[in-house]
């Protein structure tokens, strides 16, 4: 009887071993456990997507998939990395350092993946709420880590309310979770499914108050308003409009009062300002300033192609005066903090065409209604508009946001079409 089963537990193993759609669940799961672990670590979310990776070797149609590459929402992030690897053969950074910047680029290929592997999967909301769900829970830590710094696993005590990783990336998680919160509160209200409604609302709103009262980037002070306008010009009427935005000042007056917190951080970018105007200080808007400023120079050097990949910190190396009164001028870095001048220094014009064709087709492709496009919208939405200040698609943890947010959605949206146009071919 033992070796029977020992038999039939064998056979299944290799059954599901044998079938496509077993590992097609398995990717799924890997794919919820990238997304939920990518608050928390980079190091499993790394695992996580390599696994995902590996166990859709078995089952890969490889004629199908290379005819799915030659789509432009996968042929242009491929042109970048393309152009980050061609760009080290004209650098003069040391070779170490001309792969160290092709790195940033790579993650861009597990987007067409994701693409293809969504398009035929029907579980990417798996994904977002895993997200969702795992954004919540970092919510409840930052909190608690507030109250009692001593359970941070950070060690800055300047990075308040932070339990993993800084402020910029939990910003951006909670600023994107509370946003996207938006479109399901509004087609639930509509069905008149009022108490659901009110719990993610209240989730939304769960979000606010931390950045509100712990923490928050300056960056999401500057995005959040730009994405629920777009939210608000593609879902609601203007009388809703008029009424919403009236209820939204009334709440940012109220927590601008209630918050010496937020009022610091708003403050700070005249005083950033000052500070470098007057005296020269590195302070965190003075030092973008100078970076933007030394790199237009550069990319007016080379303006075609650029002066090659991981070729940034050597040129920031020779303009910097020295240490002195003028101290910002004195800093040296390899990314200027913004993701068109961060291309436009390496790989000139040719590359910010790319940059902008893959923003530019991305949005293209979420023009429906319905929550996966929602969703991929606004991850395109808030990273080419925080990349103004960062270079987020080339940071680790905003990049691979982009990556799982557009692969993701992007896949479901073009499963939507395909069975609509099957329909409509159906109905001819």
């Amino acid at each position: 009887m033992t070796a029977l089963a020992r038999e039939t537990t064998g056979e299944m193993l290799l059954r599901r071993l044998r079938s496509p759609a077993a590992w097609r669940e398995t990717v799924d799961i890997l794919a919820v456990l990238t997304a939920a672990s990518l608050p928390w670590s980079t190091s499993l979310a790394g695992i996580f997507n390599a696994l995902m990776l590996l166990c859709m070797v078995p089952f890969l149609d490889v004629r199908a998939f290379l005819q799915f590459l030659r789509r432009p929402i996968c042929a242009a992030p491929i042109a970048l990395v393309l152009l980050a690897l061609v760009g080290t053969l004209w650098s003069d950074a040391a070779w170490g350092a001309r792969l160290h910047a092709v790195n940033p680029t790579m993650k861009l290929l597990v987007l067409p993946v994701l693409l293809y592997h969504f398009e035929r999967s029907q579980r990417g909301h798996w994904i977002f709420v895993a997200f969702l769900v795992s954004c919540a829970l970092l919510s409840v830590m930052s909190w608690l880590v507030a109250f009692y710094p001593q359970l941070a696993l950070k060690t800055d005590p300047a990075e308040r309310g932070i339990f993993v990783k800084n402020y910029i990336d939990q910003s951006q998680e909670f600023a994107l979770c509370a946003v996207a919160l938006a479109y399901p509160i509004v087609t639930l209200l509509r069905e008149k499914r009022y108490w659901f409604a009110a719990l993610l609302a209240a989730l939304a709103l769960s979000f606010f108050v931390n950045m509100t009262f712990v923490v928050v980037s300056r960056t999401a002070l500057v995005t959040i308003p730009i994405m629920f306008g777009v939210f608000a010009l593609l879902h609601l009427k203007w009388r809703s409009i008029a009424l919403i935005s009236a209820g939204l000042l009334v709440g940012a007056v109220l927590a601008w009062q209630a918050s010496p917190y937020l009022r610091h951080t708003a403050e700070r970018f005249s005083d950033d300002y000052t500070r470098y105007v007057e005296r020269g200080e590195p302070t965190s808007l003075g030092l973008r300033l100078e970076f933007w400023r030394k790199s237009l120079g550069f990319f007016a050097q080379a303006p075609i192609i650029g002066h090659g990949t991981g070729s940034t910190r050597g040129l920031f190396e020779r303009v910097a005066t020295p240490a002195g009164q003028y101290q910002a001028s004195a800093e040296v870095i390899g990314n200027p903090h913004n993701q068109t001048l961060n291309v436009a220094v390496q790989w000139g014009a040719i590359g910010i065409a790319i940059l902008y064709t893959i923003w530019i087709l991305h949005l293209l492709l979420f023009r429906g209604d319905g929550l996966a496009n929602w969703i991929g919208l606004l991850v395109v939405v808030q990273n080419v508009f925080t990349s103004l200040f960062n270079s987020h698609l080339f940071d680790f943890h905003e990049g691979w946001m982009y990556v799982i947010g557009v692969g993701v959605a992007g896949g479901m949206v073009l499963r939507a079409q395909r069975a609509e146009a099957k329909m409509g071919e159906a109905g001819s």
